[in-house]
């Protein structure tokens, strides 16, 4: 049986070692997914973003927790920042949710940024994938914690939740580098904590500024106390509620087209990259041009179209 027969007949040991060749970017991984593509789409994703500090990982195994009650099979990818001597993924998060090392209904991946932006790793999609074809109902994308410019998650989950916590030391975070148009719902965790009132006001006056219409989900401020399992009722209701919301209102097929149209230019940026830089290979191309640019004797903006054309002369399409 092929690693993706494997996964769907809900091998975890062949789910672990496809993620990691997927995360690894070995080709043989890319034949996998094929086979796998066609039994996904039925899990459905949750995205937890939010600066650093905010308490996500905790969130998390505690969404984990509730979903399990509740009977569902849940997969967890938590992106990690990348160590400096290794490369790969620091597991701060994967210790957090030691609790469900054991349940064999709960499925924990972290990843490594590996130098991407967004708060996202460039596998992160493929990775879902397989927990989907896994059969993992609830996948839950924790993200790396860069702050400001995690936007990637809005373009994968069906639900955002934004992860505010008080007293960082900036009464306006939220409004910041668009952060309330991705969010779904708005935690404000930590919430024992001065100044949490004060944040979740914030909160709610920036949302109620944007005049939202009345048929378009209108995002809710939640307060939680992740580490003592406080208001994580509340929070699964409201995510469950925006799942309804989508299936209900049509706008689950708007949402899918977008994330498809994504992941599709994902893989062609990659994949004609990886193929420029192996054509330039074959003639030290690459080394001509730099060398060129260093001498002023060619620009780089005529050097990328000269590449092109050549390569699209040795492969006209058909």
């Amino acid at each position: 049986m092929s690693l993706a027969e494997q996964v769907l007949s809900g091998d975890i040991r062949a789910a672990a070692r496809m993620m990691r060749d997927i995360d690894d970017n070995r080709p043989s991984a890319i034949d996998e997914l094929k086979l796998l593509y066609p039994h996904t789409g039925k899990a459905y994703i949750i995205g937890i973003t939010g600066p650093p500090g905010a308490g996500k990982s905790t969130l998390v195994d505690q969404l984990t927790a509730t979903f399990r009650r509740m009977g569902k099979k849940v997969g967890v990818v938590a992106i990690d920042p990348t160590s400096p001597f290794t490369g790969g993924a620091i597991l701060g998060d994967r210790i957090r949710m030691n609790r469900h090392a054991s349940d064999e209904g709960v499925f924990i991946r972290s990843l490594a940024t590996r130098g991407a932006l967004g708060g996202l790793s460039r596998s992160t999609s493929d990775v879902a994938l397989v927990m989907d074809a896994l059969g993992m109902e609830i996948i839950i994308i924790e993200t790396v914690g860069v702050g400001q410019d995690e936007v990637d998650i809005v373009k994968t989950a069906h639900t955002t939740c934004v992860v505010m916590v008080p007293g960082l030391g900036d009464d306006i975070q939220a409004i910041k580098a668009g952060i309330l148009e991705i969010g779904d719902v708005f935690v404000v965790n930590k919430a024992d904590r001065d100044g949490a009132d004060r944040t979740a006001r914030e909160l709610i006056t920036m949302l109620e500024m944007r005049h939202v219409p009345e048929e378009i989900w209108n995002p809710s401020v939640l307060k939680t106390e992740a580490q003592r399992g406080k208001g994580i009722e509340e929070l699964t209701a409201e995510i469950l509620a925006h799942r309804d919301y989508l299936f209900s209102s049509g706008a689950i097929s708007g949402f899918l087209r977008e994330r498809n149209e994504r992941h599709f230019v994902d893989i062609l940026r990659d994949s004609l990259f990886k193929r420029a830089l192996a054509f330039m290979e074959r003639d030290n191309t690459l080394f001509r041009v730099v060398d060129g640019m260093a001498s002023g004797g060619i620009d780089p903006y005529t050097a990328a179209e000269q590449v092109i054309g050549e390569m699209v002369r040795d492969n006209p399409p058909p």
